[in-house]
């Protein structure tokens, strides 16, 4: 009996007081939470700021000044290639297809007595690591009539064929060039013009230009008055030097066979 009145009393004590309000603390929790994660604009402006970005650039490449300083140089192969500026380039050099072959060009490799390196085709096939071939086209070329090796951290090649009418002047020339420790520059081609050989990516270039090979050891250096064709076969790079026109110079790369 004595518990039941104490429970009433506590109750009815319980009735008349008055509690302290009770704080929000989840609304601020809450708050602090949205004020803490809110999503920045950062990103957001990074975007645009890059997206700005890639329009300029863009639209420079459209520009063949601005074009020819962002792209510095053209390679195939071991060969780089690095473009005149388009201001000193003459209006109608990209038509090279018209080209004919001109007497008054010097030897293509001036100084045949100073090249080291003079061979046999058959010693050339002994000493070279890649395949050698010959072309079949013109009709009647036959075997080059000099062969040279360059056997200096790889073994380029070169087969020379002379010109039958202007004895000392070669008519057309023929580098093999294995991927390794060599590397060519072509300075300032007035024409660069891309083709193929077989389906192979093709450049054909026009002088006059400096060319420049070196492998870290040497650099040889010669002035190029002619057309050449290049094009990659594997790891092997091809140089044709001649004075025919772009199809003429094609069509005697399509030619090249094993030697049998």
């Amino acid at each position: 009996m004595m518990d039941i009145e104490f429970e009433n009393q506590l109750r009815s004590i319980a009735a008349e007081m008055e509690y302290p309000p009770t704080p929000d603390i989840a609304g601020r929790f809450t708050a602090r939470i949205k004020s803490t994660f809110r999503p920045r604009l950062f990103p957001r402006k990074l975007a645009w700021s890059l997206t700005v970005m890639l329009v300029l650039l863009s639209s420079l490449l459209l520009i063949p000044p601005a074009r020819a300083a962002i792209i510095e140089f053209i390679q195939i192969g071991i060969v780089r290639i690095f473009p005149q500026p388009v201001e000193d380039v003459a209006p109608d050099i990209q038509k090279p297809s018209t080209a004919t072959p001109n007497a008054e060009l010097p030897s293509l490799i001036p100084l045949l007595n100073k090249i080291s390196g003079e061979t046999t085709l058959a010693g050339a096939q002994r000493t070279a690591s890649y395949p050698l071939l010959l072309p079949t086209h013109p009709e009647g070329i036959g075997v080059p009539d000099h062969v040279y090796v360059q056997e200096s951290e790889g073994e380029i090649t070169v087969l020379a064929w002379m010109d039958s009418q202007q004895p000392g002047r070669v008519e057309m020339s023929l580098h093999f060039i294995p991927a390794g420790h060599w590397a060519i520059n072509k300075m300032g081609p007035t024409v660069i013009e891309e083709t193929e050989v077989k389906g192979h990516r093709a450049l054909w270039t026009q002088g006059s230009y400096p060319l420049i090979m070196s492998n870290g050891t040497i650099d040889f250096i010669r002035l190029i008055e002619g057309h050449v064709l290049i094009w990659t076969n594997g790891d092997i790079t091809y140089r044709l030097e001649t004075d025919l026109s772009v199809e003429e110079a094609v069509m005697v790369a399509e030619s090249l066979e094993p030697i049998r």
